[in-house]
Parts: C-alpha cells; sequence; structure tokens
C-alpha cells in the first residue's frame, strides 16, 4: 500500500486563519490562550479554583520547595515560602498546600498573622503517588499567589504509616524556642508531637480500614494573642513536625494541638529575647 501525504491548500499562516489551528470539541472552539490556561495544574483541581474563585494568581514570589524523588512516599520533606514584609497592613494571611493525586488533595492550611515575622512554613507529608504538590497564597491585600512542583514517589504514602504506630493519643510534644533571639530578627520555632495520623484508608490486620485518627489543628499564641495557625489533613505525616516563625518579643508562647476526638494537649515556653 502507497501512504500518501495530506495536501493543505494555502500557506501556514491561512491554514491557521482558517480556524484549524484552534481545537473544537462538540462545536466548543477553544483559543491558544484558553488552552495554555487549562494546562497550568491549579486549574485542574477543583478545590484550588474554588480557592482562587477567579482570580488570577501570580506565579512570582512564592517559592515551594520539595524533593524531585522521593524513595518514600509516607515522609516527604516539603517547605513554602512568601516574599511579604509580614506588616500590619500587608501580610501573608493563609497558606494551602495540595496534592494534585491524592485521595484527599488537601495537604494542609496555614493561617499566618503579622507576628509570624516571616512566611515560612514547613513540614513532611505523605504523597500517594508521583503527581504535582500545589501551594496557594493569600495576602492581606487580597493578593493570590500560587507555586507547583513535580515531584516522583517511588513508594506511596497513604496507606502506609511511619513512626511509632503502638501510640494513639497525642504523645510528647515537643517545642524548640531559640534562646535570647534577636529583636527584629524572626525567630524559627520547631514543633514535634508522636502520632500516628491514622488515614482511614489503610486496612488492619483483619481487612477492616482503621479508624481516622489525626491531629487536626496546631495553634501558637503569644501572650493570647494569635500568631500562626496549622489545619492538618490526612497527609500530614505521623508525627506532626512543623517548622515556622515569630517576632521576638517578651512574653509566653503557648502551643496547642488537637485531634479530630477533641483531645488537646498544650506546651507553653517563654519567649525572652535579647
Amino acid at each position: 500500500m502507497r501512504l500518501t501525504k495530506p495536501v493543505f491548500r494555502g500557506d501556514r499562516r491561512s491554514f491557521l486563519r482558517s480556524g484549524a489551528g484552534v481545537l473544537g470539541v462538540g462545536g466548543l472552539l477553544l483559543s491558544a490562550p484558553s488552552l495554555l490556561l487549562a494546562r497550568q495544574p491549579w486549574e485542574r483541581l477543583d478545590v484550588v479554583r474554588e480557592l482562587l474563585d477567579g482570580s488570577e494568581p501570580s506565579t512570582t514570589g512564592i517559592d515551594l520547595d520539595l524533593p524531585l524523588v522521593s524513595e518514600d512516599g509516607s515522609s516527604v520533606s516539603l517547605s513554602v515560602s512568601v516574599d511579604s514584609p509580614m506588616s500590619d497592613d500587608d501580610y501573608v494571611e493563609s497558606i494551602h498546600v495540595f496534592g494534585a493525586g491524592n485521595p484527599n488533595p488537601e495537604i494542609a492550611a496555614f493561617r499566618l498573622t503579622p507576628a509570624a515575622g516571616k512566611a515560612v512554613v514547613a513540614t513532611r507529608v505523605r504523597l500517594n503517588e508521583s503527581q504535582t504538590v500545589i501551594a496557594v497564597a493569600r495576602t492581606s491585600r487580597g493578593e493570590m499567589k500560587v507555586a507547583t512542583r513535580d515531584v516522583r514517589v517511588t513508594v506511596s504514602g497513604c496507606l502506609s504509616r511511619n513512626g511509632d504506630s503502638s501510640a494513639m493519643g497525642l504523645d510528647n510534644p515537643r517545642v524548640r524556642v531559640p534562646p535570647n533571639p534577636q529583636a527584629g530578627n524572626p525567630a524559627e520555632i520547631l514543633t514535634l508531637i508522636n502520632h500516628p495520623m491514622e488515614t482511614g484508608l489503610r486496612e488492619g490486620e483483619d481487612g477492616e480500614l482503621i479508624p481516622k485518627r489525626i491531629v487536626e489543628r496546631f495553634q501558637v499564641e503569644l501572650d493570647g494573642d494569635p500568631v500562626f495557625e496549622a489545619e492538618l489533613y490526612q497527609a500530614v505525616s505521623a508525627n506532626p513536625y512543623l517548622r515556622f516563625h515569630v517576632k521576638p518579643r517578651a512574653g509566653e508562647l503557648r502551643f496547642s494541638w488537637t485531634e479530630d476526638t477533641g483531645e488537646t494537649v498544650e506546651v507553653t515556653e517563654t519567649l525572652d529575647p535579647a
């Protein structure tokens, strides 16, 4: 059989003008800009589109950092940073993180105040498969910023559990506050608590699903004033770890972890800037 090449009459410019340069599906034509927009990862995820609420996000001034390849999807390091003065009238209000390939795309939502001093948050997350992770930040001025990162996952993390699985409640909360932080320089705070963060997706030895049990909220206050809050979902790794910042001023920091059962544990530390 002899194959013949299709013949297009006219030049390439005429071909594009004729309408063949756009995609038609069921009579609906999509322009090239629309096609580009549809290819953005955040445009393909309903929860992100709802969060953006029709606004056009900026892709500058925000950085999402994860490893390009993770050998263990149950504990993947993640950090988000947003350029912001974190002043009373111009600060990052919230940062939302999503995993497009997870059974539940919500990973965590972080809420900040000017008292944080720096819009940088880090944690460890579960990723079910190789996928695109998305971070969306909202500022007090209504600006939206978005960043994405493709991660290759070797072993799925949503059906496994890392760390000590024997404790089924809040246990051994730990906080590291730098001694005598310098005034004017946001102090880096590290927190960790033992908890299995049971996803509700994993089967037990009897073949039945183990009920979901997670730390769903973490809050920080300085002398009663809110500094930082995290809403956590099943995709946060066992033994939840969080790194964030606070503007140094003398006072008492109160940290609280709340389980989805309603159980709460608290720790207090003194902040004593130099």
